[in-house]
């Protein structure tokens, strides 16, 4: 093939790169038609993004979070949320200090849509995962991790209804304020609990003549002031209950379920 046709072919192939380039610059119109802003570098950058930012992040230039060819940093993402205590001090959300990949979660260019705010579990275990297979060779922490992490994967003991990414996540370090078993039931919450909500559909409640509640259920500190006397003895007609004695007002169906009175909403 002779110089001038490899040319040849090289000028076809990139008009036929830039063909939809041109022809989305001249759909604008106007100053965004072809004229003068195919020589703006900023013509350029609004060509290339995929939509537009949230409101928080809508001033901001491509620079502010991307390098080239490494994409979206964390480095940069904290040079403006390195200060977000009110993020940092909660225990449900300070893992944000150790996540390196904040773009898995919080994503951009989605049309100004709001930023999520519902926990992507999956994406946090891909974090994990990722990061313990980037880890050093020599790292014998790490090995005894993924070890762990392939043999749960396999496990016949895993709830289906529980994703393996989502089974390896260590539930109790953002959730161990919510754990109403006082920690009868140790770290592992996955064996019992998904992540979409904290109810479990398989779980049998004792029956409704159990009058051991007190296991598992221990009174709200409402119970132990006066207010307890008010309800047990007009709502629910009994003046002489025990506050140990749950069964003596409360049904296994729900909490607001009051023996012989029905549902009783409070507020």
């Amino acid at each position: 093939m002779s110089s001038r046709s490899a040319a040849a072919l090289v000028i076809v192939f990139l008009l036929g790169l830039l063909t939809p380039v041109l022809l989305k610059f001249s759909a604008r119109g106007g100053r965004e038609g072809l004229g003068a802003d195919l020589t703006d570098p900023a013509s350029w950058k609004r060509l290339a993004s995929p939509g537009d930012l949230s409101k928080a992040h809508r001033s901001l230039d491509c620079d502010s979070c991307h390098s080239a060819v490494v994409g979206v940093e964390r480095t940069k993402c904290v040079v403006c949320h390195a200060n977000e205590t009110a993020v940092l001090q909660r225990q449900p959300t300070a893992f944000h200090a150790d996540v390196g990949k904040c773009g898995e979660c919080h994503l951009e260019h989605t049309g100004g849509a709001t930023p999520p705010v519902r926990m992507n579990h999956d994406a946090m275990a891909r974090i994990a995962i990722s990061e313990l297979e980037q880890g050093s060779e020599e790292d014998t922490e790490r090995k005894s991790r993924l070890v762990a992490m392939q043999r749960w994967l396999r496990s016949p003991a895993r709830p289906a209804r529980i994703s393996p990414q989502e089974a390896l996540l260590d539930c109790a370090r953002c959730h161990s304020n919510d754990d109403r078993h006082f920690d009868l039931f140790g770290s592992g919450c996955a064996d019992c609990h998904a992540t979409d909500a904290w109810t479990i559909p398989e779980f049998q409640h004792p029956p409704p003549g159990s009058q051991d509640c007190a296991q598992c259920h221990q009174a709200p500190p409402s119970h132990y002031m006066m207010h307890f006397k008010m309800i047990s003895r007009r709502v629910a007609n009994k003046p002489h209950a025990d506050v140990r004695q749950c069964f003596s007002c409360h049904q296994t169906t729900a909490w607001p379920d009051i023996r012989s009175v029905g549902w009783y909403k409070h507020h």
